[in-house]
């Protein structure tokens, strides 16, 4: 996948999202893998707010149980287009967002 267009989604949820029994997070990279897709990685925010307008945060003072996460995944437009239906029946809160990126170098052990 050296030197191609792909596509990157970024999804924002809440730490404390569930589905199937797990955190969302945790399921949409389960779910990534399964369906053969490049990479995924989750990041884990200190401090952000979204529809809502409560902000998150990491605080000393207010230790928050629902930071903001972002999940990223990359792939080629084709097997991102694949699994769009099915992350708009997994992720009920939150947002996608969408974004034609160039993949410059992706080598890993197979």
């Amino acid at each position: 996948m050296n030197g191609e267009d792909a596509i990157l989604l970024r999804i924002y949820i809440g730490e404390s999202d569930r589905y199937g029994g797990k955190p969302l997070y945790k399921y949409l990279v389960e779910f990534f893998k399964e369906q053969g897709l490049a990479g995924a990685t989750v990041f884990r925010g200190i401090i952000g707010f979204g529809k809502t307008s409560i902000i998150h945060t990491t605080s000393v003072l207010r230790l928050s149980t629902d930071l903001p996460v972002v999940v990223e995944v990359v792939d080629r437009k084709d097997k991102i287009e694949k699994i769009k239906p099915k992350l708009a029946e997994i992720v009920k809160e939150g947002l996608i967002t969408e974004e034609r990126v160039k993949v410059v170098f992706y080598e890993g052990n197979e």
